[in-house]
């Protein structure tokens, strides 16, 4: 699947809110679980189209709610610091690009680790804790 410039910076953002707190590596994992939504073989997906279908998706990626203290950075009101935003693209270009293995063996979705674990969480796969995040597949 080809991605275009708004699918790049749209996952780089969503990096940004999502994780930016994280090394590379769990910027990358991020970026996984994404990339294996909008991989998922489905014709018309319930995650949503291309990259930036499956961030902005409602109340999937929570930095992209319109409620969200990260949205107005997002969206451009405010300005992401350059060197945060910057390592987020790297990490959206290297998934979108393939250039790293999924480190997260298939993962649909994470949670932060500074939260109660979500109810869905419970019959799902954990695959992953890197950083900050527990990463899951087969979530029912």
């Amino acid at each position: 699947m080809s991605a275009t410039e708004k699918d790049r910076d749209v996952l780089a953002r969503t990096l940004w809110g999502e994780a930016r707190g994280e090394s590379l590596a769990g910027q990358i994992a991020v970026a996984w679980t994404v990339r294996n939504r909008v991989l998922d073989g489905k014709e018309k997906s319930w995650w949503g189209e291309g990259y930036a279908g499956v961030c902005q998706k409602p109340y999937q990626f929570s930095c992209w709610n319109k409620t969200d203290p990260n949205y107005q950075f997002l969206i451009g009101v405010k300005q992401i610091p350059f060197r945060e935003l910057a390592q987020a693209r790297i990490a959206a270009d290297q998934v979108i690009d393939g250039k790293v293995a999924d480190p997260t063996g298939g993962a649909t979705h994470y949670y932060a680790s500074s939260i109660k674990a979500p109810s869905w969480s419970l019959k799902a796969k954990q695959t992953l804790k890197l950083g900050g995040h527990v990463f899951f597949k087969d979530v029912p």
